[in-house]
């Protein structure tokens, strides 16, 4: 039988039945990512002799039974880890070629949970340098193709991740997400991926290169799970979502409601395919309609519009200053101090995504601190509109996987939507749209476009109910279908 497909679903019941052994699913996996993967250039950081020996622990553990490990509910599952999470003995570099040689001695919190819950990690993906693109390539490693059409990105940063997943390079994967960094690729590539409620899983560990692997609490960025089912989704989940160990006291403990409804007929869902900074490519859109439609088949109360949703313009803008202000804050004083000219010489009306990034690389704390508080006035929107539905569909991204691009300044690329061409990090709105007030957003795939490209959507849902999109992504699942293998 071909395993290398199958959910991790299915070979856990497979594994439990005796139908096939974690030594055969993980030399399956193996196998195929020897034959398939200089291809791809998905796996950078192969484990494959340690792999082996998880798998025949796997395999003499199950035989110990429940109550002495055999019960675990990844046990004997391969899975792969994005390069940024800290795994002990594999080199953790985020790209870098300054730190190609960084070898961390401790797991991270996420890769200890996925160990203990009996997976058997293959290796490592790839990502882009610093983790900051939307396509997944470095000097270290590499360019990882999407697995649809090679001479396109699988998206970034968990690109690698995704690029395996639709290769059949292991059942599972764990990535992260600051601008769409799960749910981007998963669009891309075809599979499923969620982006967790702000704070929810813990990211001790997923650190740059030599940086200590302390508790931090994030500003926008979560760590979450992918694959190829939204069942699979809600697996690694309830692994990856409980507190860290070191900060488990009452204020960190989340316990999370189930969804809000088992029945797709009792789903109400507010349905977006236009943003006011940018336009929706057509092949997005026809996406979107789909689901919308399959939502109206299957009984949910779907509206096209709310006066209860807050602002998109201002949440794109509020979305790029905090974005941008994170990701400056290691610049050195030098490159600070030109932003900084530059910023003071925007004009005082320009509301453009550019310069919203712009200001956002220089705010001071007290800025900051002003643009913060906007936010959350939009939180509170939120959880306005979250008393009228149940989720929010949009897009991920404004177009389906775009070509290789790797123009040394991303700030001269361009992102082309229906062949007119918009500055490169403008397609981060649709991304941040769930981002910016932490909430969280499952991505699932939604068709193909006229080009065989797959195409996705987001299931934005209310803040710590991660439940409720992703019972509504396997709701939908069994309405459109979800992930197909690339031809």
């Amino acid at each position: 039988m071909e395993w290398n497909f199958e959910t991790a679903e299915n070979l856990a019941r497979a594994l439990r039945a005796g139908d096939v052994t974690s030594e055969e699913l993980t030399d399956a996996a193996i196998n195929r990512i020897e034959q398939d993967d200089q291809a791809i250039n998905a796996i950078c950081v192969p484990d494959f002799d340690r792999a082996r020996d998880a798998a025949r622990d796997a395999d003499r553990g199950r035989g110990r039974g429940a109550g002495q490990g055999g019960d675990r509910p990844l046990l004997g599952i391969p899975v792969t880890v994005k390069e940024s999470y800290n795994v002990a003995g594999l080199p953790t570099t985020w790209g870098i070629p300054l730190h190609r040689d960084y070898v961390p001695t401790e797991d991270a919190v996420q890769v200890s949970r996925l160990k203990a819950a009996g997976a058997v990690v293959l290796g490592k993906t790839n990502v882009p340098l610093g983790l900051q693109d939307v396509q997944s390539f470095n000097e270290i490693y590499g360019t990882t193709n999407n697995p649809w059409d090679h001479s396109r990105t699988a998206g970034g940063s968990s690109g690698g991740s995704a690029a395996a997943l639709a290769s059949g390079f292991g059942a599972l994967s764990i990535g992260s997400d600051l601008a769409g960094s799960l749910r981007t690729p998963a669009h891309f590539c075809g599979i499923y991926a969620h982006k967790p409620t702000l704070g929810l899983a813990p990211s001790r560990g997923m650190v740059p290169p030599e940086a200590p692997a302390l508790p931090v609490d994030l500003d926008l960025a979560v760590v979450g799970p992918m694959a190829r089912t939204a069942r699979d989704l809600t697996l690694l989940l309830d692994v990856m979502a409980t507190p860290d160990p070191l900060t488990s006291g009452v204020a960190h403990s989340v316990t999370l409601p189930p969804a809000r409804h088992e029945r797709l007929r009792d789903f109400r869902v507010l349905v977006l395919d236009e943003h006011p900074l940018l336009p929706t490519g057509a092949a997005v859109r026809a996406g979107v309609g789909r689901v919308a439609d399959a939502l109206v088949g299957g009984g949910a109360r779907v509206e096209r519009s709310s006066p209860l949703l807050p602002d998109l313009a201002e949440a794109g803008l509020i979305y790029m200053q905090l974005l941008a202000s994170g990701s400056s804050a290691g610049f050195p004083q030098a490159r600070y101090e030109e932003l900084r000219s530059r910023a003071a010489g925007l004009a005082e009306h320009d509301r453009s995504l550019d310069a919203a990034r712009l200001r956002g690389t220089v705010l001071s704390h007290r800025d900051w601190i002003e643009v913060n508080n906007r936010r959350e006035a939009h939180r509170h929107g939120w959880r306005r509109l979250f008393a009228e539905f149940d989720a929010v569909v949009c897009p991920v991204s404004p177009t389906p996987a775009f070509p290789h691009d790797h123009h040394p300044d991303p700030l001269e690329r361009l992102i082309a939507i229906d062949g007119v061409a918009y500055p490169y990090f403008d397609q981060l709105v649709w991304a941040g749209l769930p981002t910016m007030p932490g909430l969280p957003a499952t991505a699932v795939p939604a068709g193909r476009s006229s080009e065989g490209l797959p195409v996705g959507v987001q299931l934005v849902g209310p803040m710590f109910e991660d439940r409720t999109p992703l019972r509504l992504a396997e709701l939908l699942e069994r309405e459109i279908g979800g992930f197909q293998a690339p031809e």
